[in-house]
């Protein structure tokens, strides 16, 4: 419950545990006494690692949609229809200079915590002032020449630290720490090396965006766009009934990597939607996720017509609504029907006016209306 109001509201871990512990009217919700010392914050870090390792992450929505079923509020190969959204990644959005600076800090803190000893023994004072506090660009260089030997210093330090991971001496629960493996694959994107000399890679010379680790806290992120928004972090795939006289219900999530394609997931989740007898009879999506080779297998394998969704119709302008036109098409300008149609458009409406050279009906000077593009024809 906890997690639930946190998404709610929000919050950071460690604000949603000074919630709980200060606020009565979470206390109310979660049925705590007033008094009630809480938590530490780390506790829901781990109950969502818990979740994911016991691939437990569904069991209240697997639970709800039962409860649902049982009461009719979801039928038998209802109409569902599938969209996608993205998902921001709960990261913050850096530069790659801060990028390799806060991965190399973070394996030095893993690396402290793990063998506090070992690391002491190697380091000297100039890493504590580099990477004893978090990188950020307000406190990073403002010249360009000078960004790029900090860059070509922290690579070195990098470099260094990998060379000492690895050498014969060290124990393998160091060679196997996370945080030093997401050091090394970020050294790579990140730069190059001839001979002794490590350089900072280049646009031309750096991994594309979609495979590209964009924070060492959330390796699995990636850049992608879709209608002109970009972002780094997942996509979210929604399936919904959606029945006239129901309740629209999500009735499968699916979660995948940003730049994956939409049409990728579909027999993923009609195969979910399979296993828990939530199969639709009519599934719509749009174009993105269809392909030939799953629409013929949704009606091969579980007997579902894949479509798209009906487009709502254009608003129609009232003054044509009002002389019998309702609906636009192109047809040739010169054609009698047009012409025609021309003619009753402009009859008696001083909004309107005929562009000749452009050769549609456009507002007339100083009229507040939604522009008509080019000349209609009546369904009649």
């Amino acid at each position: 419950m906890v997690t639930v109001l946190q998404f709610a509201e929000g919050l950071t871990d460690r604000q949603a545990a000074d919630a709980v512990r200060s606020r009565i009217d979470w206390k109310y919700i979660l049925g705590l006494e007033l008094g009630d010392p809480g938590f530490d914050y780390s506790v829901l870090s781990e109950f969502r690692g818990r979740l994911i390792a016991g691939k437990a992450e569904e069991r209240l929505l697997d639970q709800l949609l039962t409860v649902l079923k049982e009461h009719h509020l979801i039928k038998d190969r209802s109409r569902q229809r599938t969209d996608s959204t993205h998902i921001w990644a709960a990261i913050r959005r850096i530069n790659r200079l801060e990028k390799v600076g806060e991965t190399l800090r973070a394996a030095l803190n893993d690396l402290a915590t793990m063998a506090p000893e070992w690391l002491k023994a190697r380091i000297d004072a100039d890493w504590y002032v580099r990477y004893g506090t978090r990188i950020e660009e307000s406190r990073l260089p403002k010249e360009q020449k000078e960004q790029e030997l900090l860059a070509i210093q922290m690579g070195k330090d990098g470099r260094q630290l990998l060379a000492w991971v690895y050498e014969s001496g060290s124990a393998s629960a160091i060679r196997e720490n996370g945080a030093v493996e997401i050091l090394r694959r970020v050294w790579i994107q990140e730069y190059y090396q001839q001979e002794e000399e490590i350089s900072w890679r280049d646009a031309e010379n750096a991994p594309p965006g979609e495979q590209r680790i964009h924070s060492p806290y959330d390796t699995e992120a990636r850049y992608s766009e879709k209608r002109g928004v970009g972002w780094v972090g997942y996509k979210g795939h929604l399936t919904e009934t959606c029945e006239e006289d129901t309740p629209h219900i999500i009735v499968q999530v699916k979660t995948t990597p940003a730049p994956e394609p939409d049409f990728e997931v579909i027999p993923h989740i009609q195969q979910d939607l399979a296993s828990k007898n939530l199969l639709p009879g009519d599934h719509l999506m749009d174009q993105g996720y269809m392909i030939i080779r799953h629409v013929v297998a949704a009606e091969r394998e579980y007997a579902i017509r894949v479509g798209k969704p009906k487009q709502p119709r254009v608003s129609i302008c009232p003054i044509l609504r009002s002389i019998g036109i309702s609906r636009l098409s192109f047809v040739p300008c010169t054609t009698p029907v047009a012409i025609g149609m021309r003619a009753r458009i402009l009859k008696g409406n001083p909004f309107l006016r005929w562009n000749s050279r452009l050769k549609i009906v456009v507002p007339a000077r100083n009229a507040s209306i939604v522009p008509i593009v080019g000349p209609p024809q009546d369904e009649n």
